[in-house]
């Protein structure tokens, strides 16, 4: 009997190629995802110590000058806040749709290796009862001659 061969075997290459670029893409945009939590938080704690430093100094008494620099430094890192937020979201997103194609791309992956699996369990089977066929007409043959030379 011939040797198993595969129909679908270069579509399934193909798909293995795609689901592989898929996962090094989704983990690039997971990495990117978990730098920019590690910069807003450090952002944010910037934030609360000049915040904080800020009201302590308003405690001790500060020139209106001093005040409103503060102020406004204050006032220019929550814009930068609110910006590398919604830049994390934006991350955020891209890796979410990036995790379905992943798992879309799994899914289609896994259904042409079933169907591969299937066709190898049914080829297996056919060789199986190929050489049962072939060891029966043996012993057939065996019986048949010793037959005749008794």
């Amino acid at each position: 009997m011939k040797k198993f061969r595969f129909s679908l075997e270069t579509v399934l290459d193909y798909k293995q190629q795609v689901l592989a670029a898929l996962q090094t893409e989704h983990g690039a945009i997971l990495a990117q995802v978990r730098d920019q939590e590690k910069f807003l938080e450090e952002l944010e704690a910037g934030y609360r110590h000049m915040n904080h430093e800020f009201t302590r100094h308003k405690l001790s008494g500060i020139s209106i000058v001093d005040a409103m620099k503060y102020e406004q430094y204050l006032r220019s890192m929550e814009r930068q806040i609110q910006e590398e937020t919604e830049r994390l979201e934006e991350l955020r997103a891209q890796e979410e749709a990036k995790r379905e194609q992943v798992v879309e791309a799994k899914k289609e992956t896994s259904a042409i290796e079933k169907l591969r699996e299937k066709k190898l369990e049914s080829y297996n089977k056919a060789l199986q009862k190929s050489e049962e066929a072939m060891i029966d007409e043996l012993v057939s043959t065996k019986r048949v001659m010793a037959a005749q030379s008794a």
